[in-house]
C-alpha cells in the first residue's frame, strides 16, 4: 500500500475544449492527500498560446503531454488519468510509454483498444449520437480544403445540459468563458495502426464511470468496459461528464483507492 509519506505523481489530462482549468478542484485534494499531481494543457488548449490552426496531427494536439512523459525518469512510474477525448491521448501515452505508467485511469473517456485504428471509438459513438444531439456545438473546416480538417467548439446549451448537468452554476459560466475550438482529430486517427498489445495493452486500466453524463451516455461507457476490457471498474454516483467538478470529493477519494490498489 501507499504510505502516508509516499509521494505519487498524478497526470490530469483533460477533454476537447477544455484545459488544465477544469482539474482546480481535483488538484488540491490529491495534493492535500500528499502526491505530486500535473494538470497540463494540450496544444491549442487553455493557456497554451498555440492556436488550433497550427496543429493537423493528433500528435501535435498531445505534443505537451508526449514532452512531459518524455521528461520523467526511467525509475518513475505515474498515474495517467484522462478524461472524455483525452483518453484517446492516453492511449497514445500508453503505447510510446507503457514502462513509465503504472496505471491509466478513463474518466467517463473514450477508450481504444489494441485492435482497431484509434479512431475507432469516436467512429462508434458517432455513428450512435443523432446529429440534434450536438446541440449547438459548432463544427466548422480549418487548414488546407484537401486536408479535411474539422474544429470543433461546445456552445452553452451543450455545456449545461451534456457536459454540466450536475454542475453548478458558477462552473458552467467558467466553462463558457474558457472553452477554446478543438478537434477529434478523425482524419488521422483514421490513418493510424491499432496501439500495440506490448505498449497500450501492457499497462493496468481503470474505468470510472460517471451514471449522469449526457455527453458520453452510460450506455456507451458500459460499451467501452465491455468491448475494450479493463482490469477495474468503479463508479461514482451522481457525477455528470464533468466529475471533477460536480463530484470532486468523491473522484479524489476514488483515485486514492485506485493508487492504493496499483502502488503495493
Amino acid at each position: 500500500m501507499v504510505g502516508a509519506k509516499q509521494q505519487v505523481h498524478v497526470i490530469l489530462v483533460h477533454g476537447a475544449c477544455h484545459g488544465a482549468w477544469c482539474w482546480y478542484k481535483l488538484k488540491k485534494l490529491l495534493e492535500a492527500a500528499g502526491h505530486r499531481v500535473t494538470a497540463l494543457d494540450l496544444a491549442a488548449s487553455g493557456v497554451d498560446r498555440r492556436s488550433l490552426h497550427e496543429l493537423r496531427t493528433f500528435a501535435d494536439y498531445s505534443q505537451p503531454l508526449l514532452d512531459l512523459m518524455a521528461s520523467i525518469p526511467p525509475e518513475e512510474k505515474v498515474v495517467l488519468v484522462g478524461h472524455s477525448l483525452g483518453g484517446i491521448n492516453l492511449g497514445l501515452t500508453m503505447n510510446m510509454y507503457p514502462e513509465k505508467i503504472k496505471v491509466a485511469v478513463f474518466l467517463a473517456a473514450f477508450m481504444p483498444d489494441s485492435i482497431h485504428a484509434p479512431s475507432y471509438v469516436l467512429d462508434q459513438y458517432l455513428e450512435r449520437t443523432p446529429a440534434n444531439e450536438w446541440l449547438d456545438t459548432e463544427f466548422k473546416p480549418y487548414g488546407p480544403r484537401e486536408e479535411n480538417l474539422t474544429s470543433m467548439l461546445f456552445g452553452p446549451n451543450f455545456i449545461s445540459s451534456k457536459l454540466y448537468n450536475m454542475c453548478s452554476p458558477q462552473d458552467v459560466e467558467l466553462a463558457n468563458m474558457l472553452v477554446r475550438p478543438s478537434s477529434l482529430f478523425l482524419e488521422d486517427l483514421s490513418k493510424k495502426s491499432a496501439f500495440s498489445k506490448e505498449g497500450f495493452g501492457s499497462v493496468k486500466r481503470v474505468y470510472i464511470v460517471c451514471p449522469e453524463d449526457m455527453g458520453i451516455p452510460l450506455n456507451f461507457q458500459r460499451w467501452l468496459v465491455a468491448t475494450i476490457g479493463v482490469d477495474q471498474v468503479k463508479e461514482i454516483e451522481n457525477a455528470d461528464h464533468m466529475a471533477m467538478l460536480s463530484k470532486p470529493q468523491q473522484l479524489s477519494q476514488c483515485l486514492l483507492e485506485i493508487i492504493a490498489n496499483y502502488y503495493v
